[in-house]
């Protein structure tokens, strides 16, 4: 009987594979999640129904069960036009879930386009797609060391 709030089974087994500096990707349901991802990088997708699971939630899970050093959420670029709308509504649940759950970790916008670099590291191993419907709510996990 596992302890932690993080069950799914294939989740728990990449992430035990898993090393310092992996990154995890928890894309919300408009992420191009087949053709956006790294080459060592397997995929699950978690959409049950609009809604549900959101990123939110899946990253209180993930920080339950492993140690994180960085939390990225994918930056707007300024010629777009959701730019002049400020900050996605979202990013502040995600400040929320970490002030509670990991108050070590700062919420980092990374732009977008150096954000699908990232991901399409060989470092990515694994994206979690959800059924997120929030705009530019995906956030990318460095993991950390276990101490």
């Amino acid at each position: 009987m596992l302890k932690t709030q993080l069950l799914h089974p294939e989740i728990l087994r990449i992430a035990a594979r898993a090393g310092h500096h992996s990154k995890i990707l928890i894309a919300d349901g408009n992420y191009p999640a087949s053709t956006k991802r790294g080459p060592n990088a397997e995929l699950i997708c978690l959409q049950l129904t609009p809604g549900v699971p959101t990123v939110a939630q899946v990253l209180r899970a993930l920080l339950s069960a492993l140690p994180i050093d960085h939390v990225n959420t994918m930056g707007i670029p300024a010629d777009d036009s959701y730019a002049q709308k400020g900050e996605p509504p979202v990013w502040a649940e995600y400040r929320q879930v970490l002030a509670s759950d990991a108050p070590h970790l700062t919420l980092d916008p990374v732009l977008k386009w150096d954000f699908y670099k990232a991901v399409e590291s060989p470092d990515h191993v694994l994206t979690i797609q959800t059924a997120d419907q929030s705009l530019w709510a995906n956030v990318l996990l460095t993991l950390g060391c276990r101490t």
